[in-house]
């Protein structure tokens, strides 16, 4: 089957808002993240998470939100330090994990009415021929959508151990999440756009984002926009050398 990318408008304006998703407790990185928070750990000469903002600000972003739980205080006081030209807030999670989707949750009230950006602080990806998020927000339609992930090739998910996570139709609508037993040929990046209006009738306390999605997919209203450059998953100490021999030969 042909996958058909959504045809991007040049002037699509980007989100003004991004919640930097950077709570979790890095288990698979131990024992490196012993001692710091995953989004801490370096790779390719400086931390995670500035890999992150630097693509959030290239791309014009002007507001981060940005969860934090496990060794809170480094994170944040790294943040203070680091962020500028850019409104940050705080999404203090210090007392309970609240998981993805209780993560949107709680921040909600910071997050505006309009859509937003929602990125992993593991993140590391290399762009295209576009720029990925100003490619992402060029195919967001919000007429039709309520979330708009941005998928890598199961073949180009470097350093990614798992099966995949999604199928698209041809038009780029996901259909169905990865079954057991078998493969899916796209996997999600950890970034997406989402609109505010998928933030309701949600359970008490900690709950992943799937909730949301699945919801948005029966509806007919989840899509995903093919990222055309390299993405890594830094999910292990292991991967961190990966990723930095492949960054080298670029």
């Amino acid at each position: 089957m042909t996958i058909y990318s959504l045809r991007p408008q040049p002037a699509a304006p980007v989100p003004h808002t991004a919640m930097v998703m950077a709570a979790g407790l890095g288990k698979r990185m131990r024992p490196l993240t012993v001692v710091r928070p995953k989004p801490l750990i370096e790779v390719a000469g400086k931390p995670l998470i500035d890999h992150v903002f630097d693509r959030l600000s290239a791309a014009g972003v002007a507001r981060a939100v940005v969860n934090v739980h496990y060794l809170a205080d480094q994170l944040e006081a790294h943040l203070r330090a680091r962020v500028r030209g850019m409104e940050l807030l705080v999404s203090d999670e210090r007392r309970q994990l609240m998981e993805t989707g209780g993560g949107l949750v709680q921040a909600r009230d910071m997050l505006g009415d309009q859509p937003f950006l929602c990125v992993n602080s593991d993140n590391l990806w290399v762009d295209g021929p576009s720029d990925a998020i100003r490619l992402l927000s060029a195919q967001w339609d919000e007429t039709k959508m309520d979330a708009l992930l941005l998928l890598v090739p199961l073949a180009r998910a470097t350093c990614h151990r798992g099966a995949g996570d999604f199928r698209l139709d041809a038009f780029g609508r996901i259909t169905e999440r990865r079954k057991p037993g078998r493969l899916a040929p796209f996997v999600f990046t950890g970034v997406q756009i989402l609109a505010p209006r998928v933030i309701r009738d949600w359970p008490e306390g900690p709950f992943s984002t799937n909730l949301f999605w699945d919801r948005a997919m029966a509806a007919g209203r989840l899509w995903g926009a093919v990222h055309q450059g390299l993405w890594f998953d830094v999910g292990s100490p292991r991967a961190i050398g990966e990723t930095e021999v492949a960054l080298a030969e670029l």
